[in-house]
């Protein structure tokens, strides 16, 4: 008689356990956004590490991303591409590429959404500190 397990102290248990799991898993969102898209020092496309070396000479203007000077030639590109001033000596800047980067621009504004809603919001909020 003396190993009678309470059901209130097992459910509490059991209710702390998947309080836990639940946080983490909002932790883990969390970190996942700022580390893969708002890394300052790799670029936003390829991932590379930007460095002093590698960093970008166009002008900061023209670029609205975080990019290795690669990428960043390649967006300029993108973008006077759209203009129509294509540059035929690049070949391999086809319908597809143009998708590309047509896509990755789309996704970046849908991230970008993302943690401008409402319910991203409340994440971030709810994994703040108690400030009592």
């Amino acid at each position: 008689m003396g190993n009678i397990i309470s059901l209130d102290e097992k459910l509490k248990c059991t209710q702390k356990k998947q309080a836990a799991i639940i946080r983490k898993r909002k932790l883990l969102a969390v970190r996942k956004i700022f580390r893969c898209t708002h890394c300052v020092s790799k670029c936003e496309k390829c991932g590379v590490q930007i460095s002093t070396e590698n960093n970008p000479s166009v002008p900061e203007y023209r670029v609205p991303y975080n990019f290795c000077d690669s990428c960043s030639e390649e967006y300029v590109a993108y973008i006077e591409t759209l203009k129509g001033k294509k540059n035929e000596a690049f070949y391999w800047h086809n319908d597809a590429w143009l998708k590309v980067w047509s896509s990755w621009i789309e996704h970046q504004g849908a991230v970008d959404s993302y943690l401008k809603s409402k319910e991203f919001e409340r994440l971030i909020n709810e994994l703040k500190p108690n400030q009592t």
